[in-house]
This record gives C-alpha cells, structure tokens and sequence, in this order.
C-alpha cells in the first residue's frame, strides 16, 4: 500500500470515528415533553426515522465542521463554537427537513416540525441575513433557539400590588422609590438617555449592585460562564445572603440572552432551569392583571412590543396599584402568583427588571 493510501484510510477512519461520536450523542431523554402529532412514540423510533438523513448531512459537512459540531454539542452552548454554515436551497432541495431542523430535532427538541418554530440567536449568521440572502444556512444547534407562545405559568394572574408604598418614600414616574442607600422596592425613574435598557438586579426586596446600561443590540445576563461578557451577576457582592438565595444564584448558570429588535425585546433563556417573566405585553389588554409566563430551558419569547405598549396607554388593564408600560420582571427558577407560594416577586430569590428606554 503506498503512503498515500494509507493516510487516505487514516482520514477515513478518523472521520469515522467523529460521526460514531455524533450519533451517540444525540437526543436520549426518556419520555420527551409534548411531542406533536405524527411524532414516533419514543426517541429511538425517531432516531431510526431519522438515521438515513442525518449521515447524509454528515456527508455533506467537511472534518473541521464535523469537529466544531461535536464540540458545540459537548459545550451545551456553555462557549461559543461558530457557525456550521451549509450550503442550502428551499427549493429543490431532495432532503425533507431543513439542516437546522434535522440537527435539532437530532440533539434538542424530538417533536420539532418546522423552522418557523426557530429563532436564530445574535450570534449566528442567520440572525443578522435578510430574507433570500445567501444560500447557506448554519446547523449550529446551539445557535438557535425555540419560540415559545405566551403560556400563563399554572395559568396564575398576578396585578402589580407587590410594591406597597412605603411610609416614608416618594412617587416618581409610575415607580416608588425609597430615599436610602439600598432600594427595597423597585428601581425609580424612566430612561431618556442612549441605552434600550438598563437591567436591575434584585435578591427579594433588595437590589444588588448599580444599574447595568445596555447599549448594543443583545446582552448576555448570567451567573458565572467563561468566554462570556455581558452583566455578570456573580461579581455583585451582598451579604448576608439566605440560603434561598445562595442555591437560587447556582441555578442561574448561563441566564438569559436579551435582544432589541426593531422595536422588540426577545428573552431566551440559556440556563438550565425555567424563568418566569412579568411583561404589560405579554398579557391579552382585556386581561385583569399581569400574567406570569413560564419560559423552559432552550426556549425564547418576546417580551416587548412597541406597539401593543401604544395601545396599552391608559388602560386600567394593567392592574392596580403603580405600573410602568416599559418595566418587564424576570424571575430565575422560581415562579411567582396566586398558584405559587410566593404571592409577588419580591418574594422571588433571584430576579431581574428590565427598565425599557421610553420614547423622547
């Protein structure tokens, strides 16, 4: 055999390996959560479905990619592995599902159907390319996430009665304030400045740290992750901590991903554990109340629209007490409402107030 052939079979047998190590590292939970119609009654079933298209998309990947695709999958998308870009066209395409969605449906979400239950995070190339541009689509399954349609967490309500006005504060823009060094109801003020938004970290009724300013397009909120920058919570120091609040600070982990999009704000939650999210736009305007929406891991819902925010001007829908149209709460791991037993959010461990830039 000349030296030739025999790095050739060396190549052959180290791709080989990677692809082995691929597959067995596709989708193994057992009893897979609210799988659709016509969705094989287990994982393995799907797998089998799946086998013949998935090889012939590894096929189609070169080794580095095969390489970047096993590391994004050991990385959970704890790190950032890049975009797997593939060259696809809608139409005439011989393959059924979409490279996003076969990877997907492979290592994430079983009952997945269609892209348009997909969202393409900031850091993917899809996310920034307009419609019909290009031909080539990323497979990254770490680069996107799932839309989650407004669900009241355990169908509970909750009005904006959690910021009882204390004795000695003061009323300033729909918020109270109160006039000492740490704020223990909700962060005063509304924003005219340059940033969307700025972000309010809060233990209970106390708020940790200073107001984090957010100027770019997306930000990453998070507890403790390398090769990461946005607003990391674990160097906000405040003691002395509950034990609540130490084990529901761990749970944080990767956070969230806040991103401003033409007039929207998107929340998708990069951790582990749900979140569970307060927004005036969220909830129908006919709705007594806010309702509180639980958001699963992997899943992203918009938290913001401009526009419902115009048409919720004046209406005693939002509840009673003090309210602010551009004040969305976010709560890590644990839930808030009549169906919990934590009636407000002050009582959460762990959450996060998302003070939205009003119009000058």
């Amino acid at each position: 055999m000349l030296p030739g052939d025999r790095l050739h079979l060396m190549f052959r047998s180290r791709r080989s390996l990677i692809v082995r190590q691929l597959w067995k590292r596709r989708y193994t939970a057992p009893g897979s959560r609210g799988q659709g119609d016509g969705t094989p009654s287990s994982t393995a079933d799907l797998h089998n479905v799946l086998r013949p298209a998935v090889y012939q998309l590894f096929k189609k990947l070169k080794d580095e990619q095969l390489w970047q695709l096993l590391e994004a999958l050991d990385s959970r998308g704890y790190w950032d592995c890049g975009c797997i870009l593939l060259p696809w066209e809608v139409h005439g395409s011989k393959q059924v599902l979409p490279p996003q969605v076969l990877l997907c449906r492979l290592y994430r979400w079983p009952d997945l159907h269609s892209t348009s239950e997909l969202k393409s995070l900031t850091q993917c190339e899809n996310f920034w390319r307009r419609s019909g541009e290009g031909s080539h689509v990323c497979c990254n399954p770490h680069h996107v996430c799932r839309v989650a349609a407004p669900e009241v967490s355990a169908s509970s309500t909750y009005k904006r009665r959690e910021a009882p006005r204390p004795a000695h504060a003061e009323q300033e823009s729909g918020h109270y304030y109160v006039q000492r060094s740490h704020d223990t109801t909700l962060s005063g003020g509304s924003i005219h400045d340059a940033y969307w938004c700025k972000l309010a970290y809060w233990e209970h009724r106390t708020r940790v740290g200073r107001l984090y300013s957010v100027t770019e397009p997306s930000v990453h909120v998070f507890h403790d992750l390398p090769k990461a920058s946005g607003f990391c919570l674990g160097l906000l120091g405040s003691e002395p901590r509950s034990q609540t609040v130490r084990r529901t600070r761990k749970k944080i982990g990767q956070g969230l991903v806040l991103s401003h999009e033409d007039g929207e704000v998107w929340a998708y939650n990069h951790s582990e554990h749900p979140i569970f999210i307060n927004s005036p736009t969220l909830a129908a305007v006919t709705s007594c109340g806010q309702a509180v929406h639980k958001v699963l891991s992997g899943y992203a819902i918009k938290v913001f629209d401009a526009e419902k925010v115009a048409k919720l001007s004046g209406c005693s829908s939002m509840g009673d007490g003090p309210s602010d149209p551009h004040s969305v709460r976010i709560s890590f791991a644990k839930g808030w409402g009549t169906c919990y037993s934590r009636q407000l959010i002050t009582s959460c461990p762990c959450w996060l107030e998302i003070l939205l830039s009003t119009p000058k």
